[in-house]
């Protein structure tokens, strides 16, 4: 009323530009002042949330001195022509184009404690350099029937250190918890140790994407596709397929004495079979597999998840019955193995399908006797497929029978199976899933 009041004194009636002027702080200074407040507040409120990360940012990177070493000048240097290729994704770049070929990686080997579950931080983002050397020749390893693809990883050969590697390459898409997965793999394998018939851990790239696991090749790889080129080979001269029983009484030794470093360790391999033995080219045997061996380490993985396994033939009966894997169980697969060696690659059981096994060793029967097969060979295969676990051979006793029988055994007579490979029927009999995808090499 008062304002009306006011505006009524002082302008005529009907002249509008007088009551804009007696109104005029009110309708337009106030509302522009507190604009322009409100436009100051934000502009600070951008400064302070922005500027200082950047000022920060420029202040902590890493810059190089002429007091660095000169290869700590050129590791600058690589950094930073690595942030200007994101066209190339390492180790995933286009074919032929090998984007390794001198680029310097760290490759460290990183320790763990024993007994303690591995975690991301088991393996240090910041990789100290054990070796510095560069991946060549890096090819896209061939599938086999025992090498099996992995959503997360990719394989690949290559060079480094004039030796020949494998790398399992963690894909870029691999999400937080596969990255976790694939470093603490990397941190289990590393506290395993060193062992002349475990394969060697060369190095694990930690510290950059894409992150990388390298891990010494072996000629003749997979010791399943070994033996089946073994029965294949009807030359009849000298070759690296001539297996003489000598010859398996040595590679299984090999074999044995990896399994007992593993038990030592406190590790159960719970997954012996010809696929997880690799063959270099003297033809040493060495023990691999160990993947579902890290996982009941770090995931407690109970019984139950034998639904799961492909390979039910080569487990021991308690397994069968869902109870957990233990050293003596593996003493059993050991002796399938066996089997497996001195047949060149018969599957076990190959008349049982593998829902009837347990059944048919609860009968009390076994495994028959092949007719490749020596009394002095069988009678370690059976002495480890015993159906208790407190009959079958300890390891120390198993590796001893085993020496035993390499100074006996007949080292001139090539073991030969006339039928060839006949891979649907090896799948039946092996009690592989119809859908698996495998490709003979």
């Amino acid at each position: 009323m008062s304002s009306n009041s006011t505006a009524d004194n002082l302008c005529a009636p009907g002249d509008t530009i007088c009551v804009i002027r007696v109104y005029e702080q009110e309708v337009i200074i106030v509302p522009t002042l507190l604009l322009l407040f409100f436009l100051g507040t934000l502009l600070a409120v951008c400064l302070l949330r922005y500027c200082p990360e950047r000022r920060r940012a420029r202040s902590t990177a890493p810059q190089p001195s002429q007091n660095q070493h000169p290869y700590q000048r050129s590791s600058h240097r690589h950094t930073q022509r690595n942030s200007r290729r994101q066209d190339l994704q390492g180790i995933d770049a286009p074919p032929g184009l090998n984007a390794l070929e001198h680029e310097e990686l760290p490759m460290t080997v990183q320790p763990i404690q024993q007994n303690v579950r591995p975690t991301l931080a088991a393996v240090p983002q910041t990789a100290t350099a054990r070796q510095h050397a560069a991946f060549n020749q890096v090819t896209a390893l061939p599938l086999s029937f025992c090498a099996k693809t992995d959503n997360s990883v990719h394989l690949y050969r290559a060079r480094m250190d004039s030796r020949d590697v494998v790398l399992r390459v963690l894909k870029e898409t691999a999400d937080s918890s596969e990255k976790q997965h694939f470093l603490g793999f990397a941190s289990f394998l590393s506290g395993l140790g060193p062992h002349p018939f475990l394969p060697a851990l060369v190095g694990v790239v930690s510290a950059q994407s894409p992150l990388v696991m390298a891990v010494e090749e072996l000629q003749h790889r997979d010791l399943l596709g070994f033996l089946w080129r073994c029965r294949q080979d009807n030359s009849g001269g000298e070759s690296p397929c001539d297996l003489t029983e000598k010859r398996i009484f040595t590679m299984a030794g090999q074999v044995a004495s990896a399994l007992d470093y593993l038990h030592t360790q406190r590790c159960t391999h719970g997954n012996v079979a010809a696929c997880s033995i690799l063959v270099g080219g003297d033809l040493t045997a060495k023990l691999w597999g160990l993947g579902p061996a890290y996982r009941r380490r770090t995931q407690a993985g109970s019984p139950g998840e034998l639904e799961d396994m492909e390979l039910r033939k080569w487990q021991a009966p308690e397994v069968l019955a869902r109870r957990a894997v233990t050293q003596s169980s593996d003493v059993w697969s050991f002796g399938i193995l066996l089997f497996e060696m001195v047949t060149l690659g018969d599957p076990p059981f190959a008349q049982l399908m593998a829902s009837e096994l347990l059944q048919y060793l609860q009968r009390g029967k076994t495994l028959k006797r092949p007719a490749t097969c020596s009394n002095s060979l069988f009678a370690i295969i059976r002495s480890c497929c015993q159906w208790s676990p407190q009959q079958r051979l300890s390891m120390s006793e198993l590796i001893r029978k085993l020496h035993a029988g390499e100074k006996s055994a007949n080292g001139r007579t090539v073991i030969r199976v006339p039928e060839p490979l006949d891979m649907e029927k090896y799948l039946r009999e092996a009690g592989y899933g119809e859908a698996y995808n495998y490709a003979v090499l």
